[in-house]
């Protein structure tokens, strides 16, 4: 059965690193409402990482996501010296500590894009996070969205499964318009699945509505919901002209083109790159707090 709300389930060793150099060997879970992602680090090196998808049961995802990073790798779960478990879900975790979601992909998102970053927006499936750090590595403020907004990537795989076009295309479709349409709905994420049925839904509107306004009309709603919520973070220093400097994006929806590049061209910057998948964005910061 085809699943085009879900991005591939992966699981990756990094050859750069060793696990034979001296270091404490740490883990970080992130079992989150949608996808569990597990990451190994000695020292400060990655050694592994994985990313699932959640299923019903927390406990269960994040053992099969730590089972799956080490996967091919001469490790026990023995030898992982210390675990910091995150997440939604992390009460269901054993761990030596739980460190909440805020500080860890603060800190995460500060390994993947260099220690410039100073605004974060973590893409969630269920919350959508914006962080402004510190210039010094502190988190200086942090805003989450409303609860009747929650379920924003969620939102969209439930829209891909709706419409049947794979996660990965719904972005790019969503900027191959003229012009922006009316989003949805803004508010709830039921009420924008319902307005998509109509949408879709012959008549409903006399001009018709193509498939990739259809999606921009989706994307641009959550772009705008998240423009709305970030700019309620607190400046950096007074007086700071700047709004969003070193920007960086993590979570499964900081893979959708449609959200971050309408969001880059709002704020009229470019995000920040890493070498590591965004969603891992998460349990990186919570093996590095493992470290300490």
């Amino acid at each position: 059965m085809a699943r085009y709300g879900k991005w591939e389930e992966s699981q990756r060793i990094y050859p750069e690193s060793d696990i034979n150099t001296a270091g404490m060997i740490t883990a970080g879970i992130d079992v989150g409402t949608v996808s569990t992602e597990a990451v190994i680090m000695c020292g400060n090196e990655v050694l592994c990482s994985s990313v699932i998808r959640t299923g019903m049961d927390f406990q269960s995802a994040a053992k099969r996501a730590l089972d799956a990073a080490m996967e091919n790798l001469p490790l026990r779960e023995e030898q992982i010296q210390r675990t910091v478990s995150t997440g939604f879900g992390h009460k269901n975790v054993k761990a030596d500590r739980y460190v909440d979601e805020i500080h860890c992909h603060a800190k995460g998102a500060r390994y993947m894009f260099g220690p410039s970053v100073t605004t974060v927006i973590d893409l969630g499936g269920q919350t959508v996070k914006a962080i402004r750090l510190h210039k010094w590595d502190r988190v200086r403020d942090f805003m989450v969205n409303d609860k009747c907004a929650s379920g924003m990537g969620h939102h969209i795989e439930e829209l891909c499964e709706l419409t049947e076009i794979d996660i990965r295309d719904i972005g790019e479709k969503s900027l191959d318009v003229e012009q922006e349409p009316e989003p949805v709905s803004t508010t709830c994420w039921s009420f924008a699945q319902t307005e998509t049925m109509g949408l879709l839904h012959p008549g409903f509107k006399e001009a018709p509505v193509s498939e990739n306004e259809m999606c921009a009309a989706h994307m641009f709603a959550v772009a705008w919901r998240i423009i709305g919520m970030a700019g309620r973070l607190q400046p950096l220093d007074i007086g700071e002209p700047a709004i969003y400097p070193k920007l960086g994006f993590t979570g499964g929806m900081a893979k959708n083109i449609g959200i971050t590049r309408r969001l880059e061209r709002e704020w009229g910057v470019q995000a920040l790159t890493g070498a590591y998948d965004p969603m891992l964005a998460g349990a990186i910061g919570a093996a590095l707090f493992a470290q300490e």
